[in-house]
């Protein structure tokens, strides 16, 4: 029969059709890892899924990237970081949103965006759901990029920006701030979590998929900063901020956006270099756990400013 795709709300697709406990084919491997770059963002349902069989499956779509942060990984299973909501850790991720207490929120974001050298992408599985709330939202900016007007597109032309990597999400310029305040264990330095301070990450406005050619627009809001010489299209640093918040509402829009309500074995793989993605969180006390395998990324979209020069 093969395999069957199902489209999501607005982007990505559901796959079945396969059993992932069978021995996997050099075809029907091919045939899936064309439907991720052909789709961006892959649901699969209904498996049952090991650790093990989460790292050798996730193998099918590349090398498989270990967390820099030991703390992070599975202590048997090293290939596996660990997420998870109603620990010891909810201090650390715990803030205030419009006066609700709400643990692990996350703003729309690329992984390791800040390094220039971004994943290409990661597969979750459920391992426990949240009671409530714990939803995962992909955006993609494939379809953002395409949307745009065409006299848009010209301007964006040779444009770059900048990322600046920072805990405080008070300081982050294009994230939704009002009504926010962060909880009092909140970090304040990437060295209260373990990171070092990570020079400037400069890319182009639009980035080329560097496996389908596609054009993608590269800009979430997580660490984004500014236009790098906005004089180059005749803007100053005010119209060059308005520019980056006029992009950063259209990538907001819902068309580009699939949000999933986790059930138990759930697994959701996406192209990191063409979808972003952020987490809704939890209340205080609520259990998720989610098990993820990183796809290393091999290509440079970006530049570190300290290469700059």
């Amino acid at each position: 029969m093969g395999l069957q795709t199902r489209l999501l709300d607005s982007v990505g697709a559901e796959v079945t059709g396969f059993d992932i406990n069978a021995p996997m084919t050099p075809q029907l491997q091919a045939e899936l890892k064309a439907l991720w770059y052909e789709h961006g963002i892959l649901l699969f349902r209904g498996q049952e899924v090991t650790p093990e069989k989460q790292i050798e499956f996730s193998r099918i779509f590349g090398p498989l990237e270990m967390h820099p942060l030991a703390t992070t990984t599975s202590l048997d299973y090293p290939e596996l970081f660990v997420l998870e909501n109603g620990g010891d850790k909810d201090k650390y991720q715990t803030a205030f949103y419009k006066g609700q207490e709400i643990v692990g929120r996350l703003d729309w974001h690329k992984d390791l965006h800040y390094t220039g050298k971004p994943n290409h992408g990661a597969l979750l599985r459920a391992v426990v759901v949240a009671s409530e709330d714990g939803l995962t939202g992909f955006g993609d900016l494939q379809k953002a990029y395409d949307a745009l007007a065409p006299a848009l597109k010209e301007k964006l032309a040779g444009l770059e920006v900048a990322y600046q990597f920072n805990m405080q999400r008070r300081q982050m310029r294009f994230v939704d701030v009002e009504d926010y305040e962060p909880g009092p264990d909140s970090p304040k330095k990437p060295s209260d979590m373990g990171f070092p301070d990570f020079p400037d990450a400069i890319y182009p406005i639009v980035v080329q998929h560097p496996v389908t050619g596609a054009n993608l627009l590269e800009i979430v809001e997580q660490f984004l900063d500014r236009v790098i010489d906005p004089e180059r299209a005749g803007m100053n640093d005010s119209e060059a901020d308005e520019l980056l918040r006029e992009l950063v509402a259209h990538t907001r829009k819902p068309e580009f956006h699939y949000f999933h309500e986790w059930q138990q074995g759930d697994m959701v793989l996406w192209d990191n270099w063409r979808a972003m993605h952020c987490t809704s969180g939890t209340k205080p006390g609520v259990k998720r756990l989610i098990n993820r395998t990183t796809i290393a990324g091999d290509v440079m979209l970006g530049r570190q400013l300290a290469e700059a020069s």
